[in-house]
């Protein structure tokens, strides 16, 4: 005569499940984080070659994205945004180069419940990475373009990176360099900055910890010939500011 299970047993092995499951659900997470993050950093590659193609057609000269510092690849009319237009992700002056605009977002940084302007959150989908408002920028009235071919070391010089915010321009306020040892990095994202909520989106990969202001991660950077590094969390002590100037 077939014998079933005691309750006890049945108890027993729901336990033992549990304990499976306990241990192997970190894994999986971990697993698929470590995805996540490789397939963001493929991306940040594919910019950076589209990039180096559209130098070499341009006088190894980089766009002018000094008026682009939003979001938006289209417009209301589903046209390409033009790169005076404030409201125009920095993709847009690269878009003949880089077909697919789905290569600028990342895994990683897809599901947000807001933006640093208020706008769809759907829109980070496509326009994941910072660029470094040093490439194109406004000086004594002029417009100054990054010029390839004037900096020394191009494997050193920051063209975008995992961020939050499309363009950054503010110097220590939204960049990784700091006013020197001891103090403090994006301090726009610090606490008591107007964008704090927002810093978890920067250094987003591999995650140890969750604090306001602490994440224990690291963010995927895109160099100026076109490789991409990882930055492990820093306050800026280990991030020199002619990583993003050009200039020791």
């Amino acid at each position: 005569m077939a014998r079933g299970f005691t309750l006890i047993e049945l108890l027993v092995v729901i336990a033992i499940i549990a304990i499976l499951m306990a241990i192997i659900t970190p894994a999986l997470r971990k697993a698929r984080e470590s995805t996540r993050e490789t397939v963001c950093r493929s991306n940040l590659r594919g910019v950076g070659l589209g990039l180096l193609l559209y130098l070499q057609d341009n006088d190894y000269t980089m766009a002018n994205t000094n008026s682009t510092n939003g979001f938006f690849w289209y417009d209301a009319a589903g046209n390409f945004r033009r790169t005076n237009d404030g409201d125009a992700y920095w993709g847009v002056a690269y878009k003949d180069y880089i077909r697919d605009t789905k290569v600028f977002g990342c895994p990683s940084f897809r599901k947000v419940a807001e933006l640093i302007y208020s706008v769809d959150p759907i829109l980070i989908q496509e326009a994941a990475f910072g660029l470094n408002g040093y490439v194109s920028r406004t000086e004594s009235g002029q417009v100054k373009l990054l010029k390839t071919t004037d900096i020394r070391d191009q494997s050193k010089y920051v063209i975008a990176h995992d961020h939050a915010e499309p363009r950054m321009e503010q110097g220590t306020r939204d960049m990784f360099f700091n006013s020197g040892p001891g103090t403090m990095n994006l301090t726009h994202y610090r606490q008591g900055g107007s964008r704090a909520r927002f810093y978890p989106g920067i250094f987003r990969h591999n995650m140890k910890a969750n604090e306001a202001f602490r994440t224990g991660g690291r963010a995927n950077v895109l160099w100026l010939d076109g490789h991409v590094s990882l930055l492990e969390e820093t306050t800026g002590d280990d991030v020199p500011k002619w990583w993003y100037t050009g200039v020791k």
